[in-house]
């Protein structure tokens, strides 16, 4: 299986070649585990999870390491704003380390919901400061670095490739810190690396370092744990759009001024969800958590479904409608593999040339920079023809599954009623699908009323016809 990636440094999808044959080291910017993740926050996690899955069917070893961010960082990415800890603290009378690990563990029970596979290392920042005071020295004993107002900066003026990642223009930089310099900083795009003299009175996360008693800046987390478990050079950083300007192009400068050496082969990142009123955010205070979808009677899974509906790099809207429509696609997966399984329990130890083409197809569809609607597409297409016996359909099935992640194997054959299609009804659906494709709307109208006169209804969806027990 062939893999090509969108490569954000470049702007242009290319065909991946790890570092090191054989194996992918791949970081991904965690939580902020002062709240709940809201479902945008999960989009992205769910879309690195596809990547992660991808490489492993692939046959590549990955190696993924993802940060857990408990030490607060300011709400916005530029070093201003309230510290989110902080803020979270005091609203709800909780310690700052309480807080850190309850969320942390909601997080993880989240995805765990949402079937997202674990990363292999899940570092917190607060294990990690030697290692951040470490790389600051670094960077320091290379003159990248000017204490002011008591707090560390980074100097992007010594980094000539600063912004290279947001297609940002250092000249311009530079001319915009002639005319709009603070009192701390040389220029405005410099950035904290290490706070001494926080803005925060009773800073309780505190810890020593040369520069004093204070705390880490953001982005010099990210550079310093994932060198420690990854090294000073590896393949892929993922994460959403919204960190390319800041956070990972600060990352950057950090770590190859640091190093001499170019961090990362191939930047990845996800697009927004939407909703009505725009970019789904926590600092707009009412925001959707999979709680809340679980509340309306969805499962997290029918979350999943839904984003695999949408192009990782391309914005998703949210609606309960659109919800809704992916949880009844779902429902008639599931009621197609109980068929199934009722009728061949275990699948085929081989594939036909026939049914291997779906596979090879589906395979280069998600080869190519993730195309997960098209390889959904690919699986209802190999469910709605009825030349491929159903057993080698489940092996198909489960050969895509092992990529989009929604557990068909473990789909267990209920014994009510409701949730079992009889296997004659079945077969009225599959031929009116067929009418339907040859354009006999007449037979297709015919044979919806002889499954609406035997008690079942069909709706038609794009994923294919749902059928449901008339109640």
């Amino acid at each position: 299986m062939k893999i090509s990636l969108h490569n954000t440094m470049s702007r242009t999808v290319e065909p991946f070649e790890p570092l090191e044959s054989g194996l992918v080291r791949m970081y991904c910017c965690g939580p902020t585990v002062y709240n709940y993740a809201h479902i945008g926050n999960l989009r992205t996690y769910i879309f690195e999870d596809i990547l992660r899955r991808t490489l492993e069917y692939a046959g590549y070893t990955v190696r993924h390491v993802m940060n857990v961010t408990d030490v607060g960082h300011l709400t916005d990415d530029g070093d201003d704003g309230e510290d989110k800890m902080v803020k979270t603290s005091q609203e709800t009378g909780r310690d700052v380390y309480e807080i850190a690990r309850l969320y942390t563990d909601a997080f993880f029970d989240d995805t765990d919901a949402l079937r997202i596979q674990r990363p292999h290392i899940a570092c917190r920042a607060t294990d990690h400061i030697q290692d951040m005071i470490d790389l600051i020295q670094r960077l320091e004993a290379k003159g990248h670095t000017y204490v002011s107002g008591g707090n560390v900066y980074f100097s992007i003026d010594t980094f000539s490739r600063y912004g290279e990642l947001a297609r940002l223009n250092l000249e311009d930089l530079r001319s915009g810190a002639r005319i709009d310099i603070d009192q701390n900083k040389k220029n405005p795009k410099d950035f904290v690396l290490w706070f001494t003299n926080s803005k925060f009175e009773n800073q309780v996360m505190v810890w020593d370092s040369p520069w004093g008693k204070g705390y880490p800046g953001w982005h010099i987390e990210c550079s310093a744990m994932s060198m420690k478990y990854l090294g000073e050079s590896f393949d892929i950083h993922c994460g959403g759009i919204d960190h390319i300007s800041v956070h990972h192009t600060n990352e950057i400068a950090q770590s190859e001024a640091a190093t001499g050496k170019k961090w990362v082969k191939y930047w990845i990142h996800g697009e927004f969800l939407l909703n009505e009123t725009g970019k789904m955010s926590k600092s707009k205070g009412e925001f959707l958590t999979l709680s809340v979808l679980k509340k309306h009677g969805f499962e997290p899974m029918d979350y999943r479904y839904f984003c695999l509906g949408g192009h990782y790099r391309s914005q998703l809207v949210f609606s309960w409608k659109s919800i809704e429509a992916a949880k009844n696609a779902r429902r008639n997966l599931i009621r197609n593999i109980q068929e199934m399984k009722r009728l061949n329990s275990e699948p085929a130890a081989k594939l036909s040339h026939e049914a291997q083409q779906y596979l090879d197809t589906f395979n280069m569809h998600l080869g190519t920079d993730l195309n997960a609607p098209r390889g959904l597409a690919d699986m209802w297409e190999l469910l709605k023809d009825n030349s491929i016996p159903k057993n080698e359909k489940l092996l198909c099935l489960y050969s895509m599954d092992r990529i989009l992640g929604l557990g068909l194997k473990e789909i267990e054959v209920s014994n009510e009623d409701s949730e079992i299609i009889p296997e004659e009804i079945q077969k009225f659906v599959d031929e009116r699908t067929e009418a339907k494709l040859q354009k006999n709307y007449h037979r297709a109208d015919e044979l919806r009323a002889i499954v609406e006169e035997a008690g079942y209804k069909i709706t038609d969806t794009s994923d294919g016809a749902i059928v449901t027990r008339i109640v």
